[in-house]
């Protein structure tokens, strides 16, 4: 992704993060958004705070995100046109010494809510994976974990004219005549195209864990030693990315009839093991590749910088969502429903209303995540004061 931080959350062209998991396991279709950031769309007024009745617990982590977060809000120009940094400076100078075990009055003092658009939700979900792992290569350890490489680039291809280029060049690489190209694909990785440049950070035990991992954007590496190595998403290849869930939903193959698999995480990487051919060339279907770094500190980084949270921490397109902002979901499926903070985004969620929870590591964060689809609605919080100045009807 083209953001300043590496990001947890989906991984596309601009990938933060992680949420590519969302193309893969979502069920049925996400509206086109209808304008380019919420300020056009159009906001309405939500009801009171109080009204929510906002759990002490889940509010005080939300008041922990929200409070990391405001080095963000402060300084960075929001997307979404809704806010401007100065309008969260009130809340952000009490944020850290408010007491948590009164998280729900710090929201209803310096918050008022809105929704954007029509407010109808759609909700996915990602976690940071735990997979078999090893620093060196050996017996069950084949799979390389590959760093950036270096001949990694941003240039113009000579075969895109002039009047179709961007700001920004597409990830490339050059030849040795200077030639701009594109990167190698998934398959000529795995092929071994960056092998024996000493670009492995680490090596994985299983390819299509490996696989999904790249999906995430970050995870934890176990070795048999028992040390756990945090690796985190450093860069990718520029190659599009294709959700091999969406693939399989138009062969059929996902469902709940005779022969089909679950619309899950947990029921494509069955479909795969199942069919171990047809699963390779399927996931070489998805021709983005991830480069990792390896991580320090205590939680993955969302695409603004700073450690996101499970169950506390959300995905979002910055163009409808301010990055910082507290959302608080209303869906059907109860996991998902309560009190987050925007703190990452994902090539796989655009569009008003998208958005992507976290559900931190572990068995259960893998098993929510994987099978997270959850519709309902969505409601902001803004600064008090943010509605009036932006003209928005009582």
């Amino acid at each position: 992704m083209a953001a300043p931080f590496p990001t947890l959350s989906r991984l596309v062209v601009a990938l933060p993060m992680l949420a590519l998991l969302a193309s893969c396991v979502s069920v049925g279709s996400v509206r086109a958004p209808v304008a380019s950031t919420a300020a056009t769309l159009g906001v309405t007024r939500g009801p009171s705070i109080e009204s929510f009745g906002l759990l002490p617990r889940d509010s005080a982590a939300a008041l922990d995100s929200f409070t990391a977060s405001c080095v963000v809000l402060t300084q960075r120009q929001d997307q979404s046109g809704l806010t401007r940094p100065f309008d969260w400076q009130p809340a952000c100078r009490s944020a850290a010494a408010w007491p948590r075990g009164e998280a729900p009055r710090f929201f209803a003092t310096y918050f008022e809510s809105a929704r954007v658009g029509d407010g109808a939700a759609f909700a996915t979900g990602y976690f940071e994976p735990e997979i078999a792992g090893s620093r060196t290569r050996r017996p069950g350890f084949d799979v390389p974990v590959y760093g950036e490489p270096q001949d990694l680039v941003r240039c113009w291809r000579a075969d895109i004219p002039e009047n179709e280029r961007a700001d920004s060049p597409p990830l490339s690489r050059r030849t040795p005549e200077g030639e701009c190209v594109e990167y190698y694909s998934r398959a000529e990785i795995e092929d071994g195209a960056l092998a024996g440049r000493g670009l492995e950070i680490a090596w994985a035990a299983d390819p299509v864990e490996f696989f999904f991992l790249q999906i995430q954007g970050s995870g934890r590496l176990l070795t048999p030693e028992g040390e756990v190595i945090r690796i985190g998403y450093s860069n990718q290849n520029g190659h599009a990315y294709t959700g091999i869930g969406g693939v399989m939903r138009e062969e059929g193959l996902l469902g709940d009839g005779p022969g089909q698999y679950a619309a899950s995480m947990q029921g494509i990487m069955q479909y795969i093991r199942e069919n171990p051919e047809a699963g390779r060339e399927l996931m070489r279907m998805n021709e983005s590749w991830v480069f990792f770094r390896e991580l320090e500190g205590d939680g993955p980084l969302g695409s603004i910088g700073v450690p996101v949270r499970g169950e506390s921490s959300v995905a979002v397109d910055p163009n409808f969502v301010p990055y910082g902002a507290p959302v608080f979901l209303s869906t059907d499926r109860v996991e998902a429903r309560g009190l987050w903070v925007a703190q990452d985004t994902g090539g796989a969620i655009k569009g008003p209303n998208r958005f992507d929870t976290f559900w931190g590591a572990g068995e259960r964060a893998r098993e929510v995540a994987g099978g997270m689809s959850a519709r309902g609605q969505a409601v902001l919080f803004l600064p008090r004061g943010t509605l009036d100045r932006l003209g928005v009807a009582p």
